[in-house]
């Protein structure tokens, strides 16, 4: 009995899927109330176009929905893995060797976001979601 609790990869997988998704929504969430101006102030300053911002839309709210919901999953959590590679290239970059004054990393959020996505993209979304885990999508 012990043995099947402890070898479940698909609880796992969803033990994963649940907070990279849901935690993620609530950046999305933040920047649907209260603009995209800091965003397309970044995007202006590193010579993007400020209309990218919207993307973050998709990658902060509708990707992580598909994550948590096991549909597209793998697709989904790249494109929430290239939001976290573009927020830490656009904003971070002056925080990549620094240390809180804990002692913990900087940028422990960001790349347990981008980490966590790509496990995400590599493991699939297994049993316990919509899709069910079939298809080389989810």
């Amino acid at each position: 009995m012990l043995e099947r609790i402890l070898h479940n990869s698909d609880l796992g997988k969803l033990l994963l899927r649940l907070p990279v998704g849901l935690l993620m929504m609530f950046h999305g969430f933040y920047k649907l109330q209260n603009g995209l101006g800091f965003i397309e102030k970044s995007l202006a300053g590193a010579g993007l176009p400020t209309f990218l911002a919207w993307g973050v839309l998709i990658g902060e709210i509708l990707a992580p929905l598909l994550v948590v919901l096991g549909i597209y999953a793998r697709p989904a959590a790249l494109v929430e893995a290239f939001v976290m590679i573009a927020a830490i290239y656009l904003v971070h970059m002056g925080d990549l060797m620094s240390f809180t004054q804990h002692g913990g990393y900087a940028l422990e959020l960001q790349f347990l976001y981008l980490f966590g996505s790509l496990a995400v993209v590599f493991l699939g979304s297994g049993k316990y979601s919509l899709s069910r885990g079939r298809g080389v999508w989810d």
